[in-house]
C-alpha cells in the first residue's frame, strides 16, 4: 500500500506542478485551487509513504516520477517539444525509478559486517 500511495502522490506532484504553471502567478483562481489541493494531498501521501519506505528512496521516486510525468504531459499537450533526447532522458528517469523500487534493501555500506 505505501508504494501505491507514493505513486499516487507523485502523480499529484505532476498535477500541482502543471497547475502552478497555469496559475499565472496565483492570479487564476481555478489552477491556484488545483495547485493547493494537489500540493497538500501530494505532501500527505509522501509523508505517509516515508513512514514505510526509506525517505531517500521515497523522495527520489516521488520527484523522479513527478518530474517525468510533468514533462510527459507537457509534450503530450504541445507545451514542450518532443525530441529523441528528451524521450531518452525521460526513459532514463523512469528506469532509475523502477530500479530503486526493485532494489533489495540490504546492509548499509558503512554498517559493520559479521
Amino acid at each position: 500500500m505505501p508504494w501505491i500511495v507514493l505513486l499516487a502522490s507523485a502523480v499529484l506532484e505532476a498535477v500541482w506542478a502543471t497547475a502552478l504553471g497555469a496559475s499565472n502567478g496565483f492570479t487564476a483562481p481555478a489552477p491556484t485551487i488545483v495547485f493547493a489541493v494537489a500540493l497538500i494531498a501530494s505532501m500527505l501521501g509522501l509523508g505517509y509513504a516515508a513512514t514505510h519506505i526509506p525517505i531517500s528512496t521515497a523522495y527520489a521516486i516521488w520527484t523522479g516520477t513527478g518530474a517525468a510525468l510533468t514533462v510527459a504531459w507537457g509534450m503530450l499537450t504541445g507545451a514542450e517539444e518532443v525530441t529523441v533526447l528528451r524521450v531518452l532522458f525521460l526513459a532514463g528517469i523512469v528506469g532509475c525509478v523502477v530500479g530503486l523500487k526493485l532494489l533489495k534493501q540490504g546492509v548499509p555500506v558503512d554498517a559493520p559486517r559479521s
